[in-house]
């Protein structure tokens, strides 16, 4: 095995305080004999949030103490939970985002949570409440391993390459559905349409591995026209999305999924006809991306408010 392969590897860790089982090759780990609360101690969640950098996805089976509050307690401990920037949060809850699918449309294409704005979610925070008896898997895909594997003439293109980042996408393409049910989704997702300049390769801000930062919300790249930016986009993909970067996950009644959102991609798949799958997600605040040379994101639309840019 040679010394990247080595480092590909999705072993567990020798010692340490969590009982870990990685699931795939490259991506993704089960985390047993811990039930997530508000009430963790220091301990346990500075290994979950190590764990979760080195795992880039972590899965907790029968969290079913878990309510609407205690996983909104538990966002607060791992990190400061946010609200999505355009859609209303579930009734009764400060930060957790509804998907609840009961007509088998799911967000079923390959992004990175929220990359229209600069400082997109460093993880997000999944709970199944009721998922179907087959179909509604969830894949992730590990946007670190597929950077070092790119020939080095890609990683010459694409180490100072920019992207526009928006929520105004293809919402037919991800969501399916009627058209009443794609116009319904533009006009929540894209109530207010934001725009931002991400490098394409970010610097992961804790374990300083270079990561592909592309996915469905990529409108094109700067400097290239958008027939160029189309090709450009589907090779980097089909890198992100090779089966050796991925994990798939098989939901159950009370599972929870934490991801890195800054070092993955993921997508819902869409194979689960009439029955319902109604999951919730709260989402850690992040920091604003940053490259290889240190250029960092910034937005483009809408303007920063004046007070807001004079405060940085």
């Amino acid at each position: 095995m040679t010394a990247l392969q080595q480092r590909f590897v999705n072993a567990r860790e020798a010692e340490g305080p969590l009982d870990i089982a990685p699931v795939a090759g490259r991506i993704g780990a089960e985390v047993r004999g811990i039930a997530l609360s508000g009430d963790l101690d220091a301990i346990t969640i500075a290994a979950i949030r190590a764990a979760l950098v080195r795992h880039k996805v972590l899965f907790f089976r029968g969290q079913f103490q878990l309510d609407d509050a205690a996983q909104e307690g538990f966002a607060a401990r791992l990190g400061t939970p946010i609200a999505h920037p355009t859609v209303p949060v579930a009734d009764g809850s400060r930060y957790l985002l509804e998907l609840d699918s009961r007509e088998g449309y799911a967000a079923s294409s390959w992004h990175t949570d929220v990359t229209f704005v600069p400082a997109y979610p460093e993880a997000s925070i999944l709970r199944a409440i009721e998922v179907p008896e087959a179909g509604g898997d969830t894949l992730w895909a590990n946007t670190a391993t597929a950077y070092e594997e790119l020939p080095d003439a890609l990683k010459l293109l694409v180490d100072n390459l920019k992207a526009i980042h928006t929520n105004l996408y293809d919402y037919a393409g991800t969501f399916g559905g009627s058209r009443e049910r794609v116009e319904k989704h533009r006009a929540i997702f894209g109530s207010t349409v934001y725009e931002t300049e991400h490098p394409v390769v970010r610097v992961h801000p804790e374990s300083g591995e270079r990561t592909l930062l592309v996915g469905h919300f990529v409108k094109n790249f700067v400097g290239f026209n958008s027939a160029d930016s189309q090709r450009i986009y589907a090779i980097l993909q089909d890198h992100i999305t090779k089966p050796e970067n991925t994990v798939r996950w098989n939901w159950r009644k009370g599972d929870v999924a934490i991801w890195d959102n800054r070092a993955t991609q993921h997508r819902a798949i869409a194979d689960f006809g009439l029955q319902r799958r109604h999951l919730r997600r709260v989402t850690i605040q992040g920091t604003v991306s940053k490259g290889i040379d240190g250029t960092e994101g910034r937005l483009l639309s809408p303007a920063p408010e004046p007070h807001a840019a004079a405060a940085e």
